[in-house]
C-alpha cells in the first residue's frame, strides 16, 4: 500500500450483524430488542455510507443575521432565556443596559435541511436555528478572527416513564427514559478542521463525524456577520467521494483581448506567461503529459474563415516531467513554445482532456465546463476585464458558488475559448 494511492484495508469496517431468533417459549427482556433495533440501525448506516455516501443534501445554509432582527426583542420567552447573559466582560451591570459596543452581534443562522454524516446517521434540521459564534466556540479558541461552523448527529433520551416492574438490583421502580429523540448539535471551531482524505468511505473507518457548513472570515465580534464572509465551499455535497474539479483559470472565457494581450497571456514572450489551470484538490504531475492540454487557433476576419491550426506547447514547469508517481500538483502553466502568429479575429480553442488527469485516488479530474463559468484567477499580472456572459445563474445549482467545472459524472474534456483583436 502508497500512502498516495488507493488505500487497501485489512478488514471491512462494519460491526457483526446479528439479529434476533424468535422461537416459541423465548424469554425477551430489554436487552433483546435494544440488540435488535441497533442491527437494523447497522444496516441502514451500512447501506447509506456504501451505496451512496455522505454530506449534505438539501439546505443547511449559512447566513448572516441582520443588525435589525438582532436589536429586536424576542417574542418567546424561551428565546429570551437563551439570549447571552451579561457579563463583566461585556462591560454593564448586572440588570443594567449593555454599552452598544460591547454587545456581541457576530451570530449566523443554520437554514432547515438533511445531511448525513459519515457513520451514515442522518442529521434532520427541521427549523433551522440561530448561533451565537461567541457562545458556541470554546473558550480556549477564541483568540481568531476565523470560525468554522458545522452540524453533528446526537442523540437524546426523552418522555420519562415510570417503570411498571424494578429492575433485578434496584431496590424501587425508578423513572426511565422511554425514547430516544434522533437531534443534532452545532460545532463551532476557530481551528481549521481536518479534510477528509480517504479514497474509499465504504470500507475504512470514518474518524470525524462534524459535516462542516461554512467557514467565516473576518469575524468582528460585536458587529453583525456581513454576507461576503460566509464561505460556504467547505462543505461536502452529498455523495461516495468529493470529485476533483477546475477551480479557476487565468483567462476570461469567451473575452475578447489585443493581440499583445494574447500574446502575454499565452507566454509567447514572455517565458514567465502561459494559461494557469487550477484545481480543488491534488493531481498527479505524471497525468500531465503532451498531448492533454491542445491549443487550436480558428482563423476568423474577412476572406477566411475556419482555417484551423495547432499552436504548440507545452507545460511551463520542469518538474512536471519527473515520471516519479509522489509528486503533485493543485495548478498547472501551460506555455506557447513556437512564433505563430495570431491575427484579428482568430479564436484561440483551449482543451484540456481532464479524463486523462487523475487526482491522488487516481481518479478522474471532473472538467466538464457547465456554462463556461469557471472563476478568473485574479493575480496582479491579470488584465483588466470583465467576466463575459450574461448576469443570469451567478450562483452553481446547489446554490453554493463559486462556480467549479463537473457535473458529477468525472472525467470529460474542459473547453474554452477567447477572441483575438487588432486592438
Amino acid at each position: 500500500m502508497t500512502e498516495t494511492g488507493p488505500s487497501r484495508t485489512e478488514e471491512f469496517h462494519a460491526p457483526p450483524l446479528r439479529r434476533l431468533r424468535y422461537f416459541h417459549g423465548q424469554m425477551l427482556g430489554a436487552r433483546d430488542f435494544q440488540r435488535e433495533q441497533e442491527y437494523y440501525r447497522e444496516k441502514l448506516r451500512l447501506r447509506m455510507r456504501c451505496l451512496l455516501g455522505y454530506g449534505v443534501v438539501c439546505g443547511l445554509h449559512v447566513e448572516p443575521v441582520p443588525r435589525d432582527e438582532d436589536d429586536c426583542p424576542p417574542d418567546d420567552p424561551a428565546e429570551e432565556s437563551a439570549r447571552p447573559e451579561q457579563s463583566a466582560e461585556a462591560g454593564g451591570e448586572e440588570g443594567g443596559p449593555e454599552p452598544e459596543r460591547t454587545r456581541r452581534r457576530a451570530k449566523v443562522r443554520i437554514t432547515p435541511g438533511l445531511a448525513v454524516d459519515c457513520e451514515g446517521n442522518e442529521v434532520v434540521v427541521r427549523g433551522g436555528c440561530e448561533i451565537d459564534l461567541w457562545k458556541a466556540l470554546p473558550p480556549h479558541e477564541r483568540d481568531t478572527d476565523t470560525v468554522w461552523i458545522g452540524v453533528e448527529y446526537a442523540e437524546r433520551p426523552v418522555e420519562p416513564t415510570r417503570a411498571v416492574y424494578n429492575d433485578a438490583c434496584a431496590d424501587t421502580s425508578d423513572c426511565e427514559f422511554g425514547w430516544t429523540e434522533e437531534c443534532w448539535k452545532v460545532r463551532v471551531t476557530g481551528c481549521e478542521p481536518p479534510v477528509d482524505e480517504r479514497c474509499d468511505t465504504c470500507c475504512e473507518p470514518c474518524e470525524h463525524t462534524v459535516l462542516w457548513l461554512a467557514r467565516i472570515d473576518c469575524v468582528d465580534w460585536y458587529e453583525p456577520v456581513r454576507r461576503n464572509h460566509i464561505h460556504m465551499n467547505v462543505r461536502r455535497p452529498f455523495g461516495r467521494h468529493l470529485p476533483t474539479v477546475i477551480t479557476g483559470v487565468n483567462w476570461i472565457h469567451g473575452h475578447t483581448y489585443t493581440i499583445d494581450e494574447a500574446k502575454n497571456l499565452l507566454g509567447t514572450l514572455d517565458e514567465d506567461g502561459g494559461l494557469v489551470v487550477r484545481f480543488s484538490a491534488d493531481v498527479r504531475s505524471d497525468t500531465l503529459r503532451p498531448g492533454v492540454v491542445e491549443l487550436q487557433v480558428i482563423e476568423g476576419g474577412s476572406g477566411r474563415n475556419a482555417s484551423t491550426w495547432y499552436m504548440g506547447g507545452t507545460f511551463a514547469d520542469p518538474d512536471l516531467e519527473s515520471e516519479g508517481c509522489d509528486e503533485f500538483v493543485q495548478e498547472f502553466r501551460y506555455r506557447q513554445t513556437t512564433r505563430e502568429t495570431l491575427q484579428d479575429g482568430d479564436r484561440v480553442l483551449i482543451t484540456v482532456r481532464a479524463a486523462f488527469l487523475l487526482d491522488r485516488c487516481c481518479r478522474p479530474v471532473d472538467g466538464t465546463h457547465v456554462g463556461g463559468r469557471v472563476p478568473l484567477i485574479r493575480t496582479g499580472s491579470t488584465l483588466s476585464a470583465e467576466h463575459g456572459g450574461d448576469d443570469c445563474c451567478d450562483l452553481p445549482p446547489s446554490g453554493i458558488g463559486p462556480w467549479t467545472s463537473g457535473t458529477g459524472a468525472g472525467g470529460d474534456v474542459f473547453e474554452s475559448w477567447f477572441f483575438v483583436k487588432e486592438r
